[in-house]
């Protein structure tokens, strides 16, 4: 049965996609799960009622959460992602073969269990011999790490429900202990349309934390607004001082050397958000 879903992305504003069947609906221990084929984008995954995931545009997100940081290190071994039960991120952070090992904690094991069913284009390299796959609480498994990790990436909902801590000044500084002495880490934080004070509290406890933070965009039309922000806090390394030498041939859809440095190009609006 074909229905119109709208995500109230605001009180004010929402967006509209046509669902040609609905796979699974399921009230998780933790969160609302939709898994959904819709006609524009795909098979979709739907957390309490906001979008995470859909098969067209899923590759924007994925590449820049992961290999900004990734090109940024100059030797990433150990990598771990906080969320991400899709295996997006995974994915993408495999095309480094200098990771050794790549660390991926979900709060909800339900979520991989349902990407791997219907959304094997994103979940299929979860079960990869680098990837080690736990169901557990991230802001618990960086609390009890130390000096453990190369680069963390923090893939997760906006800070509601299972995710609210994750946007908190101790969990930066928690990340700060788990991560080497000269890791750097990367956190979706949401977009600067609709979420500017979150931006802003954000960049600026990270700040507090790391000697070097930088803010970067992509472009991801099913989230909200399309423009959406990526905080990196850094020990050492800038990703603005790259050296183009690390940049190798690997499959990708949107991220280039170009989009690396490009992306850290704000308009006024977003760059006045982190000063």
């Amino acid at each position: 049965m074909e229905f119109w879903y709208t995500e109230k992305q605001t009180k004010d504003f929402g967006i509209t996609m046509r669902v040609k069947k609905t796979y699974h609906s399921e009230k998780t221990d933790f969160q609302q799960l939709d898994m959904v084929e819709t006609a524009e984008f795909g098979n979709m995954l739907l957390l309490d009622g906001m979008v995470m995931t859909t098969e067209k545009d899923e590759f924007v997100y994925h590449e820049m959460v992961a290999h900004v940081p990734l090109h940024t290190h100059p030797n990433p071994k150990h990598v771990l992602v906080v969320g991400g039960g899709d295996g997006g991120v995974i994915r993408e952070i495999l095309k480094h073969p200098e990771v050794e090992k790549a660390t991926l904690v979900d709060i909800d094991g339900k979520v991989i269990e349902y990407s791997k069913k219907y959304l094997p284009s994103i979940a299929g390299k979860l079960e990869d011999p680098r990837v080690e796959v736990k169901v557990g609480d991230g802001f618990m498994h960086i609390a009890q790490s130390e000096n453990a990790y190369d680069v963390i990436m923090v893939d997760s909902t906006e800070p509601v429900g299972p995710a609210v801590n994750l946007f908190t000044k101790g969990f930066y500084e928690g990340i700060s202990k788990a991560l080497k002495e000269d890791g750097l880490f990367v956190a979706q934080t949401d977009n600067p349309w609709f979420h500017q004070d979150l931006i802003k509290n954000a960049y600026r406890d990270v700040k507090e934390t790391f000697p070097v933070t930088r803010l970067y965009t992509a472009n991801i039309p099913t989230y909200p607004s399309g423009l959406w922000t990526f905080t990196m806090g850094s020990k050492k390394h800038d990703p603005l001082e790259t050296p183009k030498e690390r940049f190798t041939d690997m499959e990708t859809k949107y991220y280039t050397p170009e989009i690396h440095f490009a992306s850290f190009v704000l308009p006024k609006f977003v760059k006045d958000l982190t000063e």
